[in-house]
């Protein structure tokens, strides 16, 4: 049912139903994912295959990713030599809000703040982490909630749930930081002039905002609702994949030690992961892979709403309709996995089943028009930070947690994070100058 809506009939189902959450926190149905289907959206797809996420573009940002990982594993050995049990999903969110926040912004936004003067300068041009991982967690929440006013829309001035209300909040936030982020980038481009050269994605998008050949003219709402899709999509995303990748290798200790094996016969002991290696680890990949089949980042993909009548399957769906297609649901069914609730990385090795869209019984990223559109750079994050975490370090349970005691108790917006952040205690396994950081 999913290949009958996303491929054979995705023409007719690649709109999407006007919600609250397009509206309050998406500057109007400005951004990529709640945009109305046409030239608008359209053209914002263009611009991210063509501008945004084009391999060229990928590949020149490469160091960013690699110095942030490097970043992020210098944290890490700090607290593994001492000793301590690490809350992971802490050092997760950083290294990929400073990948994230590098490639489309052009530099770190969020900062831990320190005291005295240059405390107070970084804390004038920055967010503290605490605050911008709320905003985004508000933003998952808030995007995956069934509102009753989208539903019976004669309740929606009620308001009866609360949402409303907080979509207005975080909008106001993200409205505030993305306006000091897009004045800072136009006034460089005021300084350089004739020789400006865009650094970042908001230096492209603010190009492409002033060519007066485009089909559908892009407003400054447009260019922020773009780049908090950029922003929300790449951070939490990677995070929330990785944590249950980290969870499940640490319920199953036997998986552990197979990943290890293959990194050490193929990366050795002398240096880190990088992302040329990516493609001789099967196993991790199949590890990632497993981790999106049985925790699908998005366990209810964005709705659909049909623009014509149609007929599916036998039944006549008439235009706009709703059409939700459960992940999560497809992840865990008997009928088309053996054993779905055992977590089986073996059964991608050499399985040809990819997560780019084409193969309806894993869908991460969706598939079809509406597919994410951020996925290539989504997965160079995810593998490389995976893959370097089970190199650099071994990991294990604080003490008194047993491997079948772990709980995997789970969050539904959105996302679905770990209700409870995973702990876990990390120790250093290579040389120590590999620890130094970018």
């Amino acid at each position: 049912m999913a290949k009958l809506f996303l491929q054979t009939h995705d023409a007719v189902f690649a709109d999407r139903p006007r919600t609250a959450a397009g509206k309050y926190t998406a500057y109007d149905c400005t951004d990529i994912t709640w945009s109305p289907y046409g030239a608008y959206w359209r053209q914002a797809r263009k611009m991210c295959a063509a501008e945004l996420f084009s391999a060229r573009r990928l590949e020149s940002l490469e160091h960013i990713r690699h110095e942030e990982m490097r970043a992020l594993l210098h944290d890490l050995h700090g607290d593994g030599a001492a000793g301590r049990a690490v809350q992971l999903r802490d050092h997760l969110s950083m290294a990929a809000l400073g990948v994230i926040s590098r490639m489309v912004l052009g530099k770190k936004y969020v900062e831990k703040q320190q005291a005295g003067a240059a405390g107070a300068a970084v804390a004038a041009t920055t967010t503290t982490p605490e605050e911008f991982k709320w905003m985004l967690e508000e933003l998952f929440v808030l995007n995956g909630v069934l509102n009753i006013g989208d539903f019976i829309p004669w309740l929606d001035w009620l308001d009866l749930q609360g949402y409303i209300r907080r979509m207005k909040k975080v909008n106001r936030l993200i409205h505030r930081f993305l306006d000091r982020v897009l004045d800072e980038h136009d006034e460089r481009r005021r300084l350089e002039g004739d020789g400006f050269v865009a650094r970042d994605m908001v230096d492209a998008l603010l190009q492409l905002a002033d060519d007066p050949n485009l089909d559908v003219q892009l407003t400054r709402n447009g260019v922020k609702g773009i780049t908090q899709d950029l922003v929300t999509g790449g951070a939490d995303t990677s995070t929330v994949t990785v944590e249950w990748a980290m969870s499940e290798v640490l319920k199953n200790p036997a998986i552990l030690a197979k990943a290890t094996a293959e990194l050490d016969a193929v990366v050795g002991r002398g240096r880190l992961v990088t992302e040329d290696d990516i493609p001789h680890l099967p196993y991790v990949d199949a590890i990632m892979k497993e981790t999106m089949r049985m925790h699908p980042v998005v366990p209810l993909l964005v709705p659909r709403l049909s623009r014509e009548d149609a007929s599916v399957a036998g039944y006549d769906v008439p235009a706009g309709t709703r059409v939700l297609v459960s992940t999560w649901a497809i992840g865990r069914d008997p009928s088309v996995w053996d054993s779905p609730e055992e977590f089986r990385p073996e059964r991608f090795v050499g399985s040809g089943i990819d997560v780019k869209g084409r193969d309806f019984q894993l869908l991460p990223f969706g598939s079809g028009r509406r597919m994410c559109p951020g996925y290539s750079l989504g997965l160079k994050v995810i593998q490389l930070a995976l893959a370097n975490l089970l190199h650099a370090f071994s990991w294990s349970l604080t003490d008194g947690v047993a491997a079948g005691e772990l709980s995997m108790e789970e969050v539904f917006g959105l996302t679905t994070p770990r209700k409870i952040p995973l702990l876990a205690v990390v120790k250093p396994r290579l040389p120590d100058h590999l620890y130094a950081g970018p």
